[in-house]
């Protein structure tokens, strides 16, 4: 499959890449979640590079703040994360990527990131 029809598939095009708005810093955002149970797995930021390589490769790359590089999420662990669609929100600054997840999300091995609560939230 080509690139461009990678970008077809994911109903990503040109015209919506200069849509989104990226931070000063270039990075924009981007939540992932199970394409099948809608589990939120985790939360990373991405540039116009990695989007565009998570475009081309169908697998989820981000920019990684703390080390100031590019990675392919399951590169060294093999938990890759196979991209089914890439989602923008109303503000065009935040993305939603649903995925395929192998393996766990977290680097702490849990399925997702998100497995700790915050006690004493009052609810009705």
């Amino acid at each position: 499959m080509t690139a461009k029809q990678k970008l077809e598939t994911l109903k990503i095009t040109k015209r919506t890449l200069s849509k989104l708005r990226f931070n000063s810093d270039g990075l924009i955002p981007a939540i992932v979640q199970d394409y099948k149970t809608k589990e939120v797995l985790m939360m990373a930021y991405m540039n116009l590079d990695s989007l565009k390589a998570t475009i081309k490769e169908g697998k989820a790359a981000y920019w990684s703040r703390s080390r100031q590089e590019f990675w392919i999420k399951g590169m060294t662990s093999g938990h890759f994360q196979y991209v089914k669609e890439i989602r923008y929100d109303c503000d065009c600054d935040t993305l939603l990527l649903t995925v395929k997840q192998v393996g766990a999300a977290c680097h702490t091995f849990k399925k997702s990131c998100f497995y700790r609560t915050i006690e004493g939230i009052k609810t009705s």
